[in-house]
């Protein structure tokens, strides 16, 4: 059978999602069968796009198709690339916080990040006054994939671009029609990224998170992988349901910067109908220019909560992008971790919010997301 490579995958991903140490209830496991239904899912599209004679720009990671802690303020496209040839990529620059390039050697795998060849945001190309821009790229030796980031800070006010690719020699020209041949391969490489998806970002959260010391964030650090203006910080937190985590931050200058919860499969928490991740924009900064988010399972009725949605172990990120200066430890974030109840003693600046506002928050990210991922 065509499909039997592909179904002997997925068999394997099933043990894959079984076997993961975290797996310790119920939730955890449902949880684990939906992640493998979305990167079954991504797996198949993933495998359609690998075209690299007539490329074209597909969505990396989605609400529904969940990988390595998806920052719910990031589209994420991508498009596959052979070394030996030339690229055009064509564009209208919409109204996004930023909009970053990343050239990769490759994929990134269970032991390793893939190498950056060239990394750039939007300000070191030529954009008309119409926003529309063109970009040349390679030939460029070991060059396998391009990555573009549309990041946005107010999901509500900004508007997204277009992008377009295409071989430089092969505009015009239509590619060969589909063979039995390649439709077996298609399934064949489907199952390869399955597997590899699965397995690559276990072991990146086991790599770089699990080992810090829980219920603390590092200081600002350059994000692995290469994007040359962005700073990251991180942590993973294990919390009782009368516990907060206060995550105190000061209000930067940069054009992006979002904090962020995520599950133990490494994937972002419900971000369309529970505030699980904020932007600086979303969030509520204090009179003294600091913003104090509030991690917890129960409602601490303060703007700036985020949702642990039933995780008491999970992933904590803040992102800093397109900046013009490196961070310092000062730039960076603060934990104390405090009992719910004391909340209004422990935030200097303590103002609670009515459940009816809340609630119009929520309305308000439910719009907001179906506008950026439909657009």
């Amino acid at each position: 059978m065509l499909t039997q490579p592909f179904a002997e995958a997925i068999q394997q991903a099933e043990k894959i999602i079984t076997s993961a140490p975290h797996v310790l209830g119920d939730q955890d496991l449902v949880e684990g069968y939906d992640y493998l239904a979305g990167s079954i899912r991504a797996s198949i599209q993933m495998a359609g796009a690998y075209e690299r004679d007539f490329p074209y720009f597909v969505r990396s990671t989605g609400p529904y198709t969940k990988m390595g802690l998806d920052n719910p303020d990031t589209l994420y496209f991508h498009a596959w690339l052979r070394d030996d040839t030339e690229y055009v990529v064509t564009g209208v620059r919409g109204t996004t916080a930023d909009l970053s390039f990343q050239l990769l050697d490759g994929d990134y795998s269970p032991v390793e990040v893939p190498g950056s060849l060239a990394a750039f945001d939007d300000r070191e190309i030529d954009i008309a006054a119409d926003g529309t821009f063109e970009i040349t790229l390679g030939p460029a030796r070991n060059a396998a994939m391009l990555v573009v980031r549309e990041v946005y800070h107010d999901w509500a006010a900004e508007r997204p671009g277009m992008l377009r690719i295409h071989r430089a020699d092969r505009l015009g020209s239509a590619p060969p029609p589909l063979t039995l041949d390649r439709m077996t391969k298609r399934y064949g490489v489907a199952g390869k990224i399955l597997i590899s998806r699965l397995r690559t970002f276990l072991a990146f959260a086991e790599r770089f998170y699990l080992g810090l010391p829980v219920n603390t964030l590092t200081p600002p650090r350059p994000t692995p992988g290469g994007l040359s203006t962005q700073y990251s910080s991180a942590g993973h937190y294990d919390l009782d349901d009368d516990q907060a985590m206060i995550v105190t931050v000061p209000a930067s200058d940069a054009p992006y910067q979002g904090i962020q919860l995520g599950s133990m499969w490494y994937v972002s928490l419900d971000y369309i109908n529970h505030q699980t991740s904020l932007t600086r924009a979303q969030a509520r900064t204090d009179p003294d220019g600091m913003i104090r988010y509030v991690v917890s399972e129960r409602n601490p009725g303060v703007t700036n909560w985020l949702e642990r949605t039933g995780h008491r172990r999970g992933y904590v990120q803040l992102r800093w992008q397109r900046l013009s200066r490196p961070l310092a430890a000062a730039d960076g974030p603060k934990v104390d971790i405090v009992a719910v109840d004391d909340l209004p003693k422990q935030l200097p600046y303590y103002e609670p919010i009515s459940a009816e506002a809340y609630r119009e928050r929520i309305a308000a990210r439910q719009a907001a997301t179906a506008y950026r991922m439909l657009g």
